[in-house]
């Protein structure tokens, strides 16, 4: 049958024939129409049958009959300078690929005051698209404009103040804490926190994570808490200042994987070795920073490229129930998982 239908030219009715089965049992398969029952050995057939065909269901054709597009856009801010949108991307282009949604992206310019910008919407709004996910860097709060309000969104790493559309975020709280645990697990009782000077959602968040983890097991969570520049500088500056102590720390966790390098420059020009003297952990889990360094940094992950996924996951299934603002915002934070290298081990003096 392959040889007696051209590829470029084969239609629904010859994907049917070849499956034997209806033409609206090959468009529920091929369309991944909702709430049909199709057995899964008919489903494994219509698809070997398109394969075998080289046929694709008209996408175009099918937008004018439902007003859908059948894409969505993505807008995410400093996508060249910030490492982490293109983890962001991946997850949202390997969920939107799933969901039979092409993705468009649209680079947006830092946003210093927490309003998510009209422009950007506005320039998807002209294309059609079904839907919108917006990913910040630093608001956990924005302002969402109007013309958002009346398509299916969703938002990465901010919350809409006005709690209308769902939003995903990092629980970078609970990782820290995570990470004050591990240090007491391999017998660290006086545990230093570097912190980022910026005033940050982050800052804020990995600061009463790691308050949680000394609280938890009974240590003062202000006594050992430095803050810097968020930068190899700044924690050079922190790290020093606390290893030049009398009785100086044999943990310190940095707020990120940057602040950490400075850490480890602090401890070498004191002759310290990581991790016999003391050890380091960073946040962030920055590539390559962490494989970079020697030795090789133990640090916290943010969940970007899964953030990608819900976010788009959550966006299809607003866009399928045709309600874009019906019911009510939801919030989800992802874990942010401690990866164990070789920064870390037991202290040799307690």
């Amino acid at each position: 049958m392959g040889n007696q239908v051209a590829r470029s030219k084969a239609g629904i009715r010859d994907v049917a024939k070849h499956a034997g089965v209806s033409v609206t049992t090959v468009s529920h398969v091929l369309n991944e129409t909702p709430h049909t029952r199709v057995k899964e050995e008919t489903v494994d057939r219509v698809r070997a049958a398109a394969e075998e065909l080289g046929y694709r269901p008209n996408r175009l054709a099918r937008g004018l009959r439902t007003h859908a597009s059948e894409m969505i856009g993505l807008v995410a801010e400093e996508i060249a300078a910030t490492p982490h949108a293109g983890r962001i991307i991946l997850g949202a282009q390997k969920r939107a690929d799933a969901d039979g949604l092409a993705l468009a992206i649209i680079n947006s310019d830092l946003q210093r005051e927490p309003t998510v910008p009209p422009r950007s919407v506005h320039a998807f709004l002209d294309r059609q698209v079904d839907g919108i996910v917006y990913a910040t860097v630093y608001h956990d709060e924005v302002v969402v404009p109007p013309a958002l309000q009346g398509i299916p969104a969703v938002l990465i790493g901010a919350r809409d103040r006005d709690e209308r559309l769902p939003s995903v975020l990092p629980d970078e709280r609970t990782g820290a804490a995570d990470v004050v645990g591990m240090l007491v697990e391999y017998g660290h009782r006086s545990i230093a926190f570097i912190d980022s000077a910026e005033d940050i959602p982050a800052t804020r968040g990995r600061v009463r994570g790691y308050r949680d983890g000394m609280e938890a097991v009974g240590f003062s969570p202000d006594a050992r808490i430095v803050a810097g520049t968020p930068d190899a500088a700044g924690g050079y500056r922190a790290a020093a200042q606390l290893l030049d102590q009398h009785d100086p720390p044999t943990a310190l966790f940095c707020f990120d994987d940057r602040m950490a390098m400075g850490a480890y420059r602090a401890a070498a020009e004191r002759g310290l070795r990581i991790p016999e003297d003391v050890s380091v952990v960073g946040f962030d889990d920055q590539d390559p920073l962490p494989t970079s360094m020697h030795p090789t940094l133990t640090t916290v992950a943010l969940p970007h490229y899964e953030m990608g996924e819900w976010a788009v996951a959550t966006l299809t299934a607003r866009i399928r129930a045709g309600s874009p603002g019906d019911e009510p915002a939801m919030s989800c934070l992802l874990p942010c998982p401690v990866v164990v290298r070789e920064s870390v081990a037991a202290p040799a003096r307690r």
